[in-house]
């Protein structure tokens, strides 16, 4: 079961944002509602301390929750979908605005692919992907996008291929630029890992499509 959570970052209507599954819930987090007119989508579900849609009006049931709280916008909206049986979750809108946010969820979502969801981050533009051992991505993009492996801890064995500059079971370093700003030879891309944690990050060129 799939569902889209609309968080408060940037959304860029591109052909990969189309082209993602369609969802079988859709919940807002707070501002994250603003993006359910431009993706055409019902809110099922909307949530959050509502500090961010003082001006919003959106026709789904709201679950409101005081400012002074232990989760953010965004994991009670995680909360809700989890609740309702999504197996599959899309942030849209997950980058871009304030940086504690953006960061937040990026953790928040390499934790999720842990518990054993499926996670995707998107904004049109840029999108996410958790890599975790024994969980490989694999990635249909266009010659010369823009990919890089980021390292959330020192990597072991990380494998990479169908890009310009392939990986055979390299050992990264935490925070490590080596594997920043890859491109994709045009065709599958193939990322693995033995150890560690690391988001996947593609850059979108316009008129273009992802299939996952």
């Amino acid at each position: 079961m799939t569902a889209w959570i609309l968080v408060g970052g940037r959304l860029v209507l591109t052909d990969a944002l189309q082209a993602l599954p369609r969802p079988d819930l859709v919940i807002a987090a707070d501002g994250g509602g603003r993006h359910a007119a431009a993706l055409g989508v019902d809110v099922d579900a909307w949530v959050g301390d509502f500090d961010s849609s003082d001006d919003l009006a959106l026709n789904a049931p709201r679950e409101v929750h005081p400012r002074a709280k232990d989760e953010t916008d965004a994991e009670l909206a995680v909360l809700i979908a989890r609740e309702r049986g999504a197996t599959d979750l899309v942030f849209l809108g997950a980058f871009g605005g304030r940086f504690d946010h953006a960061a937040a969820l990026v953790l928040g979502g390499v934790r999720l692919a842990r518990e054993g969801l499926r996670v995707i981050l998107h904004s049109g533009d840029e999108s996410g992907y958790p890599l975790l051992p024994g969980a490989d991505v694999g990635l249909d993009l266009p010659r010369g996008t823009i990919l890089s492996i980021l390292a959330l801890g020192d990597l072991r064995g990380l494998t990479l291929e169908g890009t310009r500059w392939p990986l055979r079971k390299a050992d990264v370093p935490l925070g490590s630029g080596w594997t920043v700003s890859n491109e994709a030879a045009g065709g599958p891309v193939h990322a693995a890992l033995e150890k560690g944690l690391a988001l996947v990050t593609v850059l979108w060129p316009a008129g273009t499509a992802s299939r996952h």
